[in-house]
């Protein structure tokens, strides 16, 4: 391993861990108790499991962020994207009619 490496990691418990931020939480007891019962039958560790929720659900909560924006701006467009397609479809008669 390199020293930068080396230098970044901090060692407690003959365990290494990069920097990472301390949490501290208040669950709900039902929460609490599901989250104890669903990491025991995943075998997976109560950090590993919070850690993926939340990054299940910042990412939901991005995507809907997004689709909000989106279709915000889509209202504010809508006007103009009306007035738009009807000069077009004006265009489109003067030139068939000039066809014709």
């Amino acid at each position: 391993m390199t020293e930068l490496k080396n230098i970044l990691k901090v060692y407690t418990n003959s365990y290494y861990f990069w920097f990472m931020k301390i949490l501290s939480l208040k669950l709900d007891d039902d929460v609490f108790e599901s989250t104890e019962r669903l990491t025991a039958e995943l075998g997976c560790k109560r950090n590993r499991y919070i850690n993926d929720a939340l990054r299940w659900y910042n990412a939901h909560n991005e995507r809907k962020m997004i689709k909000e924006a989106l279709s915000r701006e889509s209202r504010l467009t809508r006007a103009e994207s009306i007035q738009v397609l009807k000069e077009f479809e004006q265009l489109e008669k003067g030139a068939s009619d000039a066809a014709v």
